[in-house]
Order: structure tokens, then sequence, then C-alpha cells
């Protein structure tokens, strides 16, 4: 795991519930996670193997269904591209979930945010209304 992974796990292992909205082929986030004891559900729109101890659900975040994401304290993504940051946003508020996610590097927060250090890297904390 990457010192930044480390990083965000440490930054995120105080929720009891996660769901990790595009998972990839990146499922180290989850896995610590859920190593730390944390509920963890990861989402992708194709299936994706992930690590004992992480569910894994095929969901489109901008169609979701809204049932994966119910319970969770927050939805979490990484390398999230402006695009998807609205339809994660829009999940997490509708469920009552915090919403966090990075971004790659040069990519913009459209959605408003607080900024956080990790690491060496940005963790976007979406504004609750």
């Amino acid at each position: 795991m990457s010192d930044f992974a480390g990083s965000l796990v440490d930054a995120l292992a105080g929720a009891e519930r996660v769901v990790e909205v595009g998972v990839g082929n990146r499922p180290d986030v989850a896995a610590g996670l859920a190593a730390r004891g944390v509920s963890v559900v990861a989402t992708d729109v194709v299936d994706r193997e992930t690590p004992a101890g992480v569910s894994f659900v095929v969901d489109d975040v901008t169609d979701p269904d809204i049932a994966v994401y119910e319970d969770a304290d927050v939805v979490f993504a990484r390398n999230l591209p402006p695009e998807l940051q609205r339809p994660v946003a829009d999940v997490a508020e509708r469920v009552g979930a915090a919403c966090q996610f990075t971004t790659l590097g040069g990519d913009p927060a459209v959605v408003p945010v607080e900024r956080r250090t990790v690491g060496r890297e940005t963790l976007f904390v979406g504004s609750r209304n």
C-alpha cells in the first residue's frame, strides 16, 4: 500500500461504513479499511475483484441503486473526475453520508468542498447543505 493510500485509510477509519465508488483495480484503501474493522462496500460499473472483507456491487453512480449507499457514513472515491463529482455528492447527500474524494492531480473540485491535507495529497470533503 502506498503512503497516500495508508493516509487515506487513516483519514477514513473513524467511519463505521464506507462505500467506495469506482474502486477499479486499486482496492488497497478498501482493504485497509476492512482490516481496521470498517464495513466496506466497493462499487464500479463493471465487475471487479475485491479483497476479503470488502463487499462488491456493480453500480453506476450516475444512475445509482440507492440501497447500496444507505447507512453509509462516508461515500468515498479516488481519482474522481469532475463529471462524476456531482453524482457522488448527490448520492451522499441523499443518504446523509459525508462525501470525500481525491482527484487526479490537476482536476479541480467542482462541488463545494473543504480541502484537507492527507499525507502530501489533498482529500476533498464535500460540504453538506
